[in-house]
């Protein structure tokens, strides 16, 4: 208890209005909150629940140059006086009566490339420290439903599970099949998909009238 995934709590808060009084479920108000992720949805999550009057700690394994989010919402978390806690990884929950109350982290460092060409986080040993906490927020990414793949033949995806597709038309490997958005790319911008939807759209349209 205490631990909510980025999309769960987002939603909660922004569609549902949980954290007002009469809310039907009300969302759990967060003392000390710890954020795992470096993403623009980890800043929204912080943000979020540092408004809602908890200390927010954002958790992430790599340096501030790696940060994916966006500067503007790095910037604007810094703002609202969230703290980052870099080169820094949770290992293992620590918990009272079904309640979490703390992780053990371990401080990173950036080591050789990897296949992508980015420095591979490592471990430092012995540098095992306790966050204390009452909340844990996971944003650490999503990925795409398997289910439409794995009973889809002839649809081919990547190794990270996503939908392969031309960008320019939205066309699969599957005749009369066209995908776009975070299905194809992954975690994306809301922008990112609509751009994509438009290009499905002409894609579409250009396969039915050669039919």
């Amino acid at each position: 208890k205490g631990v909510f995934s980025a999309n769960e709590y987002l939603t909660r808060f922004n569609l549902m209005k949980a954290y007002q009084e009469d809310s039907d479920t009300p969302i759990y108000k967060a003392h000390k909150c710890v954020v795992v992720g470096g993403g623009n949805v980890a800043m929204d999550a912080a943000r979020s629940a540092r408004r809602l009057g908890a200390e927010v700690t954002i958790v992430y394994r790599r340096s501030m140059e790696e940060l994916p989010a966006r500067h503007e919402e790095v910037e604007h978390a810094m703002e609202e006086g969230i703290e980052f806690k870099l080169l820094t990884n949770p290992v293992k929950v620590i918990g009272e009566e079904g309640w979490i109350s703390g992780v053990e982290c371990v401080e990173m460092e950036l080591g050789e490339e990897d296949a992508s060409g980015r420095r591979r986080p490592v471990e430092i040993k012995g540098s095992e420290f306790d966050l204390e906490l009452d909340t844990v927020i996971m944003s650490l990414g999503t990925s795409p439903n398997p289910l439409i793949s794995s009973t889809t033949e002839g649809l081919d995806v990547n190794k990270w599970q996503c939908i392969v597709a031309d960008e320019n038309n939205g066309k699969t490997t599957k005749e009369g099949v066209y995908a776009g958005g975070d299905a194809v790319t992954g975690a994306a911008t809301v922008i990112l998909a609509m751009g994509a939807g438009k290009a499905a759209a002409k894609g579409i349209d250009e396969y039915l009238s050669r039919k």
